[in-house]
């Protein structure tokens, strides 16, 4: 069996910033999960299914990538699949202190899966989730920020509101 990653996040919605991580992501592991955490303390636009859904379809020419969703802790679900490694995408060195407490809360819990940070291209470090769902919100162009099938799901979304 080759190494095995997993790529967390909310992705409500998945951007090309995060699309970007996955693709890197698979360029070096064997299997990547591409694992929904789903936070309760979030109130996110797209539930946990539209969100797999979209993330499916976009990585659907990635063939190492498997899609799938957690409610518990990340590092129970990085057990769970056999993982040898978490892949964190960082922006900027803003992430980095939150990113290391958790890196290092993980490492406690369980000190044989590593963690791996991939920067993101430049043309992304401003990009997340919640501004794109803020500009979209508002009629704003997103068409480079997230693939076409996301573009058009969060229009369905703000003209159902």
């Amino acid at each position: 069996m080759g190494k095995i990653a997993v790529v967390p996040g909310s992705f409500d919605p998945i951007t090309n910033g995060h699309l970007d991580i996955v693709k890197r992501a698979a360029d070096i592991f064997d299997i990547v999960y591409v694992a929904v955490m789903n936070n309760s303390s979030k109130n996110p636009l797209f539930n946990v299914y539209e969100r797999m859904d979209l993330i499916r379809e976009v990585t659907k020419d990635i063939p190492n990538v498997r899609i799938d969703s957690s409610s518990g802790l990340l590092i129970d679900y990085a057990k769970s699949v056999k993982a040898d490694a978490i892949v964190r995408g960082l922006r900027a060195i803003s992430d980095f202190e939150y990113e290391m407490q958790i890196t290092s809360m993980n490492r406690f819990l369980d000190e044989h899966i590593e963690t791996f940070f991939i920067m993101t291209q430049n043309k992304y470090s401003f990009l997340s989730s919640s501004i794109v769902k803020e500009v979209s919100k508002y009629g704003g162009n997103i068409h480079e920020l997230v693939p076409p099938i996301v573009e058009k799901a969060l229009k369905g979304k703000f003209e159902e509101r």
